[in-house]
């Protein structure tokens, strides 16, 4: 019956917030001025993921050393794969680095969905009624995120039937994971660090290396103040879900 309940919460999780997620960006315009302020939202989720619930979360689990070079290490792959994805789209201009950014918010949420549905299937390992208060955390959180991943794709030109039909396949990973976790818990503990470190990685890489050079290329002071209030919108709503996980 649990392992029903996890895959059932895990599926609402994945495929549940993304539909929640495009749900609620139907709502906001598709201009430009609006997909700017949806990015800047969007880099203040990733900073607040990586920062304020997976690293410390990784943290608690396994030694620093350790984490840290897990975070190194992800870093330098993701640098390595930016640069593959780049001579992949090699057809010139901006147009390329947008393809790049895309395809890594998409396995940055990979990652990140992947480690979702460990924590899922192992609370669910633990009994029904924490894997129930923890897979609703989940849910939460993933819808928040899922909006600025959405705003990414769309930004990057993506049609919103493709954004949501990547973001469905990318964010499925969670529902195997469930299954893995639930049926070996005692493995899913200890992967768990690492792959939070790794998914911290991604997205602290995604904000600072691929967002945060499109806020500047503007160049106008006259932006700054609702640009960094909605990154810190966004790092607020991840840490108040966090916290009242």
């Amino acid at each position: 019956m649990n392992l029903a309940l996890a895959l059932a919460f895990a599926v609402l999780g994945s495929v549940g917030s993304v539909l929640a997620a495009g749900a609620l960006l139907l709502f906001c315009s598709r201009t430009g001025r609006a997909m700017r302020l949806l990015v800047s939202y969007a880099t203040g989720t990733l900073l607040g993921a990586s920062l304020v619930a997976m690293l410390p979360a990784a943290l608690d689990r396994r030694g620093d050393q350790q984490v840290f070079a897990a975070v190194l290490a992800g870093l330098m792959g993701f640098f390595a794969l930016e640069r593959l994805m780049l001579w992949r789209h090699a057809h010139g201009g901006r147009h390329e680095q947008r393809d790049a950014s895309r395809e890594l918010i998409l396995v940055g949420d990979a990652v990140h969905n992947l480690m979702d549905g460990f924590v899922i299937g192992a609370a669910f390992a633990e009994g029904g009624a924490l894997g129930i208060s923890t897979a609703l955390a989940v849910v939460a959180h993933e819808i928040a995120q899922e909006v600025g991943d959405l705003a990414i794709l769309l930004e990057g030109g993506l049609s919103g039937r493709r954004a949501l039909t990547y973001n469905i396949v990318s964010s499925a990973t969670t529902i195997p994971a469930a299954a893995i976790a639930f049926a070996a818990a005692s493995l899913a503990d200890a992967l768990t660090p690492f792959v939070l470190a790794v998914g911290a990685a991604s997205f602290l890489y995604i904000a600072l290396a691929d967002l945060v050079p499109r806020h500047h290329e503007r160049r106008t002071v006259r932006s700054l103040p609702v640009e960094l209030a909605l990154i810190v919108t966004g790092v607020a709503t991840i840490a108040v879900l966090h916290a009242t996980a």
